[in-house]
C-alpha cells in the first residue's frame, strides 16, 4: 500500500464525478486531480486510504491525445473550471458516459437512451453571471477573483475565460475604487470589513449590465464615486448593493437598493422577454439554455390544449415558454421574489394562461392535489362541454390534478419523494425531467420508472463548458397498460 509523501508513474484510465483523472499503481487507485484519460504522469500521494488514494499531478511523462494547453493561466488552481486541460469534444464525451454511468449505477437504467452530448460552438465567454470574492492578501493588497479549489484562498484574477469580457474591466474599476476611498475589504476569520462579493449579470441579447456589490453594512460609502466610474460603461443598466451581515458561505442576503439605474436587467429566452434582479434564478448560459429548454418544449408535445405543471419556475423561464403552446401552466417556486418576477414577465410578454404559487413544490403541489381532489368529488366535470363550466373553478380543479404535463427543473439536490409521489398520482401523459445533477436524476427516473413510467431518452446538453457539470433533459411517457 502507498503512504503518502510517496512518488508513482501511472496511466490515468479514467475520470471522476469531479473531474480528477483515476489510475493504479499496482492495484491501488489514485484520484489525480488535472490528469486527462491517457496520459501517463508522474504523481505525489498527497493522501492515503486503505483501498485508494488522492495525489497531485508532478509531471506529465507522456500527454494524453485529448489534453490541451488551458486558456486561463490560473486554471490549475482556480476551482471554477475543472477539466479546461481536456479538448473540448474529449469533454463531451466524458458528459455523455457520466450520465449513462449515473443513471446505470444509481437508477439501474440500462436500456434507455443517452443521446450525445449537445454542445456549444464556443465555449469560452458564456457566463451571463459571475459571482468575485473580495479580500486581502498576505501583503495587505486587495485581490479580486475566485476561490482556489476546495479553499476560500481567493486567487486575484479577473479575465475569466468562462465569464463576460466585460467584467475584467468592470472589477479593475472597482479595484481602483477601493483603493481610492479606503473601503474596507471583508475578511472571513474576523467577520470584519465592508465589500464581501461583487456580482455582474449581463443580458445575452440585449448587452444589459447589472452591477451588484454584496456587503457587511448598510451604506457603501462614496458610492456617487462608484457610480461615476461604472455608469460610462457601455451596456450599464444596474447599480446595486446587497446586504449580508450574516457569518455564512451564502453569497447574497436577502435585501437590495438601488444606487444607480434599475433594479433589474432584462434578456430573453426563445423569444420571451425576462426581467432578472440580483436575486433571481436564471440559467448562466443563454445560449445553450435556449437549446435545452427547446428540447424540454418538444419533449412536452404541445398542441395548444395541455394543461401543464412546471414545478421548480423560477422567474417563469420554462412556465413561459410552455404557455406559448399549452391551455394553461401552474408554476410553483418557493422564493417569493422569483414568483412576482414569474408573474410580471407573464404580463410584459401578454401571456394570460399562466398562474404561479409560492412555497416549497413538495408542500405546494400535494396541498391543492388534496384540495382539488375534495372540490371534484363535490362537482365532478366529466368534460370541457359539460354543464357549460370549461372557466369554472371546479373544472379547473379537474384539470390540475389530472395534467397532460408535468416539467420538473429541481435543484441539485433532485425531487422530494412525497412530491414525486403526488406526480404520480396525478398520472400525466407526459413527465419532462431538466436535470442539473444526472446522480439525483437517476434515483428519481429510478422511483417514476417503478410507478409506471417509461424513460423514453435522456438528452444532455453542455451548460457549463470546461466544469463537470452537465445539464440533462428527459421524457417519460406514461406506460399504457
Amino acid at each position: 500500500m502507498l503512504k503518502k509523501d510517496d512518488q508513482v508513474t501511472i496511466e490515468i484510465e479514467d475520470i471522476g464525478t469531479d473531474g480528477a483523472g483515476i489510475g493504479k499503481a499496482d492495484g491501488y487507485t489514485l484520484f489525480v486531480k488535472d490528469a486527462v484519460i491517457g496520459d501517463i504522469i508522474k504523481a505525489k500521494v498527497i493522501k492515503a486510504k486503505k483501498t485508494y488514494g488522492y495525489a497531485r499531478l508532478m509531471e506529465i511523462i507522456t500527454p494524453s491525445k485529448d489534453r490541451v494547453e488551458p486558456v486561463c493561466p490560473v486554471a490549475r488552481q482556480c476551482g471554477g473550471c475543472q477539466i479546461q486541460q481536456m479538448s473540448y469534444s474529449a469533454q463531451l464525451k466524458y458528459k455523455q458516459k457520466l450520465v449513462r454511468d449515473n443513471l446505470a449505477r444509481i437508477g439501474g437504467i440500462t436500456d434507455c437512451e443517452v443521446l450525445p452530448v449537445i454542445g456549444m460552438e464556443n465555449p469560452f465567454n458564456y457566463r451571463n453571471k459571475a459571482q468575485y470574492p473580495v479580500g486581502r492578501n498576505k501583503d495587505g493588497k486587495v485581490v479580486i477573483g475566485f476561490y482556489a479549489g476546495r479553499t476560500h484562498s481567493i486567487v486575484d484574477y479577473t479575465k475569466c475565460a468562462i465569464g463576460a469580457p466585460e467584467n475584467a474591466q468592470i472589477l479593475e474599476k472597482i479595484r481602483t475604487f477601493i483603493n481610492e476611498n479606503n473601503i474596507s475589504v471583508y475578511d472571513e476569520q474576523s467577520h470584519k470589513g465592508l465589500i464581501r462579493h461583487i456580482l455582474i449579470r449581463t443580458g445575452k441579447h440585449t448587452g444589459q449590465i447589472m452591477v451588484c456589490l454584496i456587503i457587511n453594512g448598510k451604506t457603501l460609502p462614496h458610492a456617487d464615486k462608484l457610480v461615476d466610474c461604472l455608469k460610462d460603461i457601455s451596456g450599464m443598466s444596474s447599480i446595486m448593493i446587497n446586504i449580508n451581515k450574516e457569518r455564512t458561505n451564502v453569497i447574497l442576503g436577502s435585501e437590495c437598493s438601488v444606487i444607480w439605474g434599475n433594479s433589474y436587467i432584462e434578456d430573453s429566452i426563445c423569444g420571451i422577454m425576462f426581467r432578472i434582479s440580483p436575486l433571481s434564478f436564471f440559467q448562466v448560459n443563454p445560449v445553450q439554455t435556449e437549446k435545452l429548454y427547446s428540447k424540454a418544449l418538444e419533449y412536452a408535445e404541445l398542441t395548444g390544449n395541455e394543461t401543464v405543471w412546471d414545478l421548480y419556475c423560477g422567474i417563469g423561464t420554462i412556465s413561459l415558454l410552455m404557455a406559448t403552446k399549452a391551455r394553461k401552466v401552474y408554476g410553483v417556486e418557493i422564493v417569493p421574489q422569483a414568483i412576482e418576477d414569474a408573474k410580471n414577465n407573464a404580463l410584459r410578454n401578454s401571456l394570460n394562461n399562466a398562474e404561479f404559487f409560492v412555497g416549497k413544490a413538495e408542500e405546494v403541489v400535494p396541498r391543492i392535489y388534496d384540495e382539488d381532489m375534495k372540490k371534484a368529488e363535490n362537482e365532478p366535470v366529466d368534460s370541457k362541454e359539460s354543464s357549460g363550466l370549461s372557466d369554472s373553478a371546479s373544472f379547473e380543479s379537474v384539470m390540475r390534478i389530472n395534467p397532460d404535463v408535468v416539467v420538473v427543473d429541481p435543484p441539485r439536490k433532485g425531487c422530494d419523494e412525497t412530491l414525486l409521489d403526488t406526480i404520480v398520482k396525478m398520472n400525466p401523459k407526459r413527465i419532462v425531467y431538466v436535470s442539473c445533477d444526472s446522480a439525483t436524476l437517476a434515483r428519481d427516473l429510478k422511483y417514476l420508472a417503478a410507478n409506471g413510467y417509461e424513460i423514453a431518452r435522456v438528452q444532455p446538453v453542455d451548460q457549463f463548458a470546461h466544469t463537470v457539470h452537465v445539464e440533462s433533459v428527459c421524457l417519460l411517457s406514461k406506460v399504457q397498460k
